[in-house]
């Protein structure tokens, strides 16, 4: 497929949106403030809004059709789940709306606090808790939802996504009924922003041994997808693989139910990790699977007996099954999305995009600032850099990243200078470029002068995105700590509402900061 001349690409107007999620939901708005599209059509294939953080009760076992290990980005499409586990006691009960697996399990809350993680133009309830749990997180996207669901085409899953002679986009649909057999449709867009987001297809890595292990233990070997309640693991001896925000949170809650000590298999430090325990042991990664015995063998040579259940949390295959009859592809390896500018535009044909690839950020605040600038490329206030210029930011990513799952990865502070970045981006579609860019020099967003020159700048149509500043580069810094914190209250946890509550206060740094440089004066 060849590239396209910058003029054709601002003749949007249509808009396909696929997932209405917080990113497809975050898309939709800024489409709808950019008043150049006549049609603007979001598909979810469930019955709601929310994409993944809609919780499915569901056992604590590895589906059948989930291979062990599992390598391979390749997905076949989402399968509905018409009946499902309904309480502690594992009896299933029939629904007329359709589930779809998700990862979000029993008890888990947020490692992000509230004031970081919250879409620019709705707060949470006041009584919300510091750190929201899956249940307060659902209900404020679906407050989010509101202007906006009259744009949505629920129980619809996309099952293609391929380009005309036309240059624009032929969506194949089918509806979510319980008839299999009902007819597909197909509609013609301008173009496509992809938000059906990256946690489907699990990753289990290969390991000697492995598969005869899961041969002679079904059900031993499992992914953090399908975990829900730590009792499944009562008295069992359990190793957890992967130490990111699911691996450190999933390993805290099992270990108050298993054998102790848990074991926790790691290939590097976490910068969440919890304070040592007397409930846990590191290990190194696992080089081999024996089955007698039901040993696990480490890369320090230890080796551990009669394991009863290892959980992997060890992320997830990017993988879009809808997408795949582009030339070039976005998908290969499955370790990263390919072909792609800014993490966000498919290069050869920039009428597709993709919503919050990226790890290791604050999506909500990311999703916002990319939506800002796709609808205003699409509208055409905004021109993308030629196709060399595109291919030479994706060469330098790789080229820094490595050839893995890292190219996505915006480790602090990169991901609060990309939210800055595309806001300064998206701004240029209406005052001078000198000046937003002057904006970003100074990233001082919290103190008056800056709120009124950016106050000059702001769009007469679109919606201005996410700009954060010392006291939002502040508490990111610090939200590992601040989580840590947070847990140490127990159950009183839950009363906290603010970061003071839990002994963190960006004022009080700033006077703090204030008076010592007057000492050192």
């Amino acid at each position: 497929m060849g590239s396209i001349e910058s003029e054709s690409r601002s003749k949007v107007n249509s808009v396909c949106i696929i997932g209405a999620g917080p990113s497809g939901l975050a898309a939709a708005k800024y489409f709808l403030a950019e008043k150049a599209f006549s049609i603007i059509t979001v598909y979810e294939q469930r019955a709601t809004v929310g994409g993944l953080w809609n919780h499915v009760p569901c056992p604590n076992s590895t589906p059948d059709d989930l291979s062990v290990p599992q390598t391979d980005p390749d997905a076949k499409d989402d399968e509905p789940i018409w009946d499902y586990p309904n309480g502690e006691d594992g009896d299933y009960k029939a629904d007329k709306a359709p589930y779809f697996m998700t990862p979000m399990y029993d008890l888990l809350e947020s490692n992000i606090p509230r004031g970081l993680m919250g879409f620019s133009d709705l707060d949470w309830p006041e009584d919300c808790q510091l750190f929201p749990k899956h249940e307060s997180v659902l209900d404020y996207i679906d407050r989010y939802a509101e202007d906006v669901r009259h744009l949505i085409r629920f129980q619809t899953q996309v099952v293609d996504v391929s380009m005309n002679p036309d240059e624009r986009w032929n969506v194949k649909t089918r509806p979510i009924v319980p008839d299999p057999n009902t007819a597909t449709e197909e509609t013609v867009f301008d173009a496509i922003l992809v938000a059906n987001g990256h946690f489907d297809v699990p990753y289990i890595p290969s390991v000697t041994g492995i598969e005869r292990w899961n041969k002679t233990y079904p059900g031993t070997i499992l992914h953090s997808k399908f975990y829900r309640r730590p009792e499944h693991f009562a008295g069992k001896k359990v190793i957890v693989v992967g130490n990111s925000a699911s691996g450190v949170d999933i390993a805290a809650q099992i270990s108050t139910a298993c054998a102790l000590p848990l074991l926790q298999s790691q290939k590097s430090e976490s910068f969440l990790h919890p304070d040592p325990t007397s409930g846990m042991v590191e290990k190194p990664q696992i080089v081999e699977y024996v089955a007698e015995g039901r040993q696990v063998w480490f890369a320090d040579g230890s080796v551990e007996s009669d394991i009863d259940a290892i959980l992997y949390c060890t992320g997830y295959f990017y993988s879009f099954p809808f997408l795949k009859s582009l030339k070039p592809p976005v998908i290969s390896s499955g370790e990263r999305v390919e072909n792609l500018y800014q993490h966000i535009f498919y290069r050869p044909q920039p009428t597709l995009a993709f919503a919050t690839l990226n790890q290791k950020i604050i999506p909500f605040p990311v999703a916002e600032a990319q939506s800002a600038v796709i609808a205003r490329v699409w509208s055409g206030r905004l021109q993308l850099p030629d196709d060399p210029e595109m291919e030479r930011w994706e060469q330098t990513t790789f080229e820094e990243t490595g050839a893995g799952r890292n190219f996505h990865v915006l480790k602090f502070p990169k991901d609060a200078d990309y939210i800055d970045m595309l806001h300064d981006w998206a701004m240029t579609a209406e005052g001078p470029p000198d000046a937003c860019a002057e904006l970003r020099k100074r990233r001082m967003s919290s103190s008056n002068v800056d709120v009124e020159q950016r106050k000059q700048h702001r769009p007469s149509v679109g919606k201005e995105p996410p700009y954060w500043g010392e006291k939002e580069y502040w508490t990111r810094e610090r939200f590992p700590s601040i989580k840590k914190a947070f847990q140490k209250f127990g159950d009183e946890r839950r009363s906290k509402r603010k970061l003071e509550d839990v002994g963190f206060s960006f004022e009080e740094w700033k006077r703090e900061k204030i008076e010592e440089g007057r000492t050192l004066l």
